[in-house]
């Protein structure tokens, strides 16, 4: 079942739209402020989140900046409710990481449909990522394609591999890195990444993966 986080001030909002989108069969759950969002975010890791753009404190864009900006948290779908209709909010939000803002006052047709339509998307994407024209991830096979030919990498390394790639050019600092793959109920030391890394270089070839010396790795596309 899809869940989602709606995080609105109006409280006859969140009301409507938990109501609307519960009928056709979504999890859905409420805040009423960023701060009391965010937590949820973190706690629950939605699928997607409604957020509006103007809440007193932490306003919707921060919270979307700070979603984007956290690697467990940045394949989550927001999608932005605006009360405004300046071109100005509307380029706001889609540049702090949004995939889609909603004008209120909110039709939830309009938003149901475009709710489906973000999943149809993010479907679509996640199945497999197309990193370049020689190399392929996909991530509902757990293989990664090279130059035509398929490498079945083992869990972690494809794990490694899939979330370096999911942000390229980001630095994943190695407590990240061990965190989101490893997880924090197995303890490895930092000699396991590096393991991990040599191994995927040697099979992949080229210098997808580069080592920020002192931080942690990132992946690039040699072709860029």
């Amino acid at each position: 079942m899809v869940s989602i986080l709606i995080i609105d001030d109006e409280e006859d909002i969140c009301d409507i739209l938990k109501y609307n989108l519960e009928k056709e069969g979504f999890l859905v759950d409420v805040a009423t402020n960023g701060e009391t969002g965010l937590a949820k975010i973190k706690a629950t890791k939605p699928d997607l989140v409604i957020l509006d753009v103007m809440m007193p404190g932490m306003d919707g864009i921060e919270v979307c900046e700070l979603i984007r900006s956290s690697p467990e948290l940045d394949q989550i779908i927001v999608c932005l409710l605006t009360a405004r209709n300046e071109d100005y909010s509307q380029i706001a939000g889609l540049d702090s990481g949004a995939d889609d803002y909603v004008a209120k006052p909110v039709k939830p047709k309009v938003l149901i449909s475009r709710i489906n339509a973000l999943l149809r998307r993010k479907e679509k994407v996640s199945s497999e990522k197309v990193l370049s024209n020689d190399l392929v991830i996909n991530r509902e096979k757990y293989i990664v394609e090279k130059d035509g030919k398929i490498l079945h990498l083992p869990r972690k390394e494809f794990e490694l591999l899939a979330l370096l790639a999911s942000r390229p050019h980001t630095v994943f600092e190695r407590d990240v890195i061990l965190e989101s793959v490893w997880g924090t109920d197995i303890v490895v030391g930092d000699r396991t990444i590096d393991v991990h890394v040599r191994k995927l270089r040697e099979k992949l070839g080229g210098n997808y993966i580069t080592t920020v010396k002192g931080v942690g790795y990132k992946f690039s596309n040699p072709e860029e």
